[in-house]
């Protein structure tokens, strides 16, 4: 793990760039379960103080994906079959059904807005950035969802989708699931623009299975 001093931004909290980078590599399987990370090494890696590092990891450890070991570090966290599986069908529950409220509502602004972070999706899928494309899918679910004015609904996602592991993201980077995948984004958006709610929803579905299927190294039934 090196190089990443060249992702922060001045701009941005350290601590939040360096959990958000850190979560993606957890997330995608990059950095498996058991391995144990230092405060130290990471603050090298990262090329800031020990502080921000730190309390993105006490941080990652509230969200689960890290556990504290005395006078070691931090070990990251394994999640179950079982874990996934019901993330999933959460995620299922709330954001499949809007999908048919929200089709032919999107204005001019919304509709391109979501067409350039899918574009991004596809490009990070290409060239394997896992951290790219976790951001982009995020910023993707929750712009969309944001369209039914329900802010609830929007924090609810947000906090579930911190929760959720993707471990078979790189094995997936290696074939051309992971691009398949993205593609999802844009033919999502085309059925929303053309009003076609229930084909979104069940697009959405799909989409949301993945997480619990081949996204966990898993196949799908």
């Amino acid at each position: 793990m090196s190089g990443f001093a060249t992702l922060l931004s001045p701009a941005e909290s350290l601590r939040e760039q360096v959990e958000a980078h850190l979560s993606a590599r957890i997330v995608s399987g990059e950095i498996p379960p058991g391995q144990v990370l230092t405060v130290p090494t990471l603050a090298g890696d990262f090329g800031v103080s020990a502080t921000p590092v730190r309390e993105a990891m006490l941080n990652l450890a509230r969200r689960g994906f890290l556990r504290p070991i005395r006078n070691r570090g931090f070990e990251v966290t394994e999640v179950s079959a079982d874990e996934l599986r019901e993330l999933s069908e959460v995620r299922m529950l709330l954001e499949a059904p809007p999908m048919r409220a929200v089709a032919g509502t999107l204005d001019a602004e919304t509709e391109s807005a979501l067409r350039s972070i899918a574009d991004r999706l596809v490009e990070a899928a290409r060239r394997a950035k896992f951290d790219e494309y976790l951001m982009a899918d995020t910023e993707f679910h929750l712009r969309i969802l944001e369209c039914t004015g329900n802010r609830k609904l929007v924090e609810t996602v947000r906090e579930l989708r911190q929760q959720t592991r993707l471990v078979g993201l790189v094995q997936l980077a290696e074939t051309d699931a992971l691009i398949a995948t993205s593609l999802e984004h844009a033919e999502l958006v085309d059925l929303l623009v053309a009003g076609r709610g229930e084909d979104a929803e069940a697009l959405m579905r799909r989409h949301i299975r993945h997480v619990g299927g081949l996204w966990s190294g898993q196949q799908e039934d």
